[in-house]
């Protein structure tokens, strides 16, 4: 496939529906590690948010799952992209988090939208589906990496003082960084994988130990 820029309509209805808080892959239950932040004090409000979510985007999940999805665009029938998301994830709750939003992807968007896709890591399936459904690439991940930020931001304003408007105002001072880290991501090769957000591994493996957890990692 050709690779483009170029979104129609259709497709960015489908990617839209996709990456909404309603699609059914349970993304709500999870906080990629947040939960951790908020209790160790290291995010308590908008402007520490902020530079965690850019930090996790650029350098961590965030940019890993935009590698991991490229290379499963390019290659749906490799293997690789698929056991390298499993390998890279950093804690126990961190790897239920991306099997089983990939797993629940999967099945959503095979029986609503067609053709099968097999389950995999989260960013896998959602990369295999993209190409499957002629989504181009730099746009797919783009909004992959948006819906992300716009997860954690939910999370944040459910775990501390954090309003609606606030939110909103990081998510949206967060939205050219996920269209530059898209563009970065399209361009690298799986080989080049990995990231180095560690405080927010660090968190995620700490949230594990929390006497009382709202979320599943």
């Amino acid at each position: 496939m050709a690779e483009t820029d170029t979104l129609d309509p259709s497709l960015a209805l489908k990617l839209s529906a996709w990456l909404s808080p309603n699609y059914p892959v349970g993304a709500f239950a999870y906080s990629h590690g947040i939960e951790g932040a908020v209790a160790m004090g290291w995010v308590s409000d908008a402007e520490d948010l902020k530079p965690w979510l850019s930090g996790v985007i650029e350098h961590g999940g965030g940019w890993t799952d935009a590698v991991l999805a490229a290379a499963a665009w390019r290659d749906p029938l490799d293997d690789a992209p698929a056991a390298l998301a499993a390998a890279l994830a950093p804690s126990r709750d961190r790897l239920a988090e991306t099997r089983d939003q990939g797993t629940a992807f999967a099945a959503a968007t095979t029986d609503a939208w067609g053709p099968e896709i097999a389950p995999a890591p989260y960013p896998v399936a959602y990369g295999r589906a993209a190409r499957a459904h002629h989504a181009p690439l730099r746009p797919a991940l783009a909004l992959y990496l948006q819906a992300f930020a716009g997860n954690l931001c939910a999370a944040a304003q459910r775990l501390a003082p954090i309003g609606q408007t606030d939110a909103q105002s990081v998510l949206a001072a967060l939205s050219p960084l996920c269209v530059e880290v898209a563009s970065a991501a399209a361009e690298r090769p799986l080989d080049g994988v990995g990231g180095s957000a560690l405080l927010s591994d660090i968190a995620a493996m700490r949230r594990e130990t929390l006497d009382v957890r709202l979320f599943r990692s």
